[in-house]
């Protein structure tokens, strides 16, 4: 039985008579496909070997356009197996603008949040830098895993001094998002957020709970807040998947 692919009406050959390079006519009806949604994501597009059959271009050609889109992050080749569609990336914004759960959910995807870890811990060295406290002080820390749809999207580690929030509890972190605890339980709103991003590859640990392999792209986003008095009570350091989420930022000058 054909497969759903194979049931397509495959477009006409291209013009050999045309100014347009064979090569650019090719990737323009396969880019067309492409954001016309013909191709799912996670779904295989016809093999190099078909591609220049059913448009008369050699097969160098043809892997010449698969390379530039899977260059562009359009598709994705997989040895042994053919070359898939890369499901578009969630465009999300600076934490600082709106947290990441909300804006997710304002884009109607389907959220949830656990918690991994929640301890006590001293201050280390950096930690007590970074929150402007003596080292070896008390901070609460939690871990948690968000998901789109039960797939871990980012991994959550969050640092808060002890005393600026001493009854802080695990009970409403699945369900509420930290600074709407914080905020409301302890006054601790952001006045002020020193945001850093970059690239890093995933420990064995966080592929584990991401989902991902060993070395797996990611970006790591850390989010320092500060309150109106600029006394800093939260830092986070946010691993997203890099298959999953591009983060925008815009700047007013």
């Amino acid at each position: 039985m054909a497969s759903g692919r194979d049931q397509r009406e495959l477009p006409r050959t291209l013009e050999k008579n045309s100014p347009k390079p064979l090569y650019a006519q090719l990737e323009e009806v396969l880019r067309a496909e492409l954001f016309s949604k013909k191709y799912g994501p996670n779904e295989m597009i016809p093999s190099e070997l078909e591609l220049s059959r059913t448009y008369g271009v050699s097969r160098m050609t043809a892997r010449a356009v698969v390379t530039q889109l899977v260059n562009e992050g359009l598709l994705r080749r997989v040895q042994g197996k053919g070359t898939f569609v890369i499901e578009p990336k969630i465009p999300a914004k600076s934490l600082a603008y709106m947290g990441i759960r909300d804006q997710l959910e304002s884009m109607g995807y389907y959220t949830s949040t656990k918690l991994i870890e929640f301890r006590q811990t001293p201050a280390d060295a950096p930690m007590a830098k970074h929150l402007g406290v003596q080292l070896g002080e008390p901070l609460y820390f939690a871990r948690r895993i968000r998901s789109i749809d039960g797939e871990p999207i980012s991994l959550h580690l969050s640092y808060m001094p002890k005393a600026l929030c001493p009854t802080l509890a695990p009970d409403e972190m699945e369900t509420e998002q930290l600074c709407v605890i914080l905020s409301r339980e302890f006054n601790l709103t952001s006045a002020s957020t020193t945001e850093v991003l970059e690239s890093v590859q995933a420990t064995t640990a966080e592929a584990k709970l991401l989902g991902v392999e060993r070395r797996f792209p990611l970006l790591l986003l850390t989010d320092l807040h500060r309150t109106a008095t600029g006394r800093a009570f939260e830092y986070t350091k946010v691993l997203f998947r890099g298959d999953k989420i591009k983060l925008h930022f815009e700047y007013l000058v």
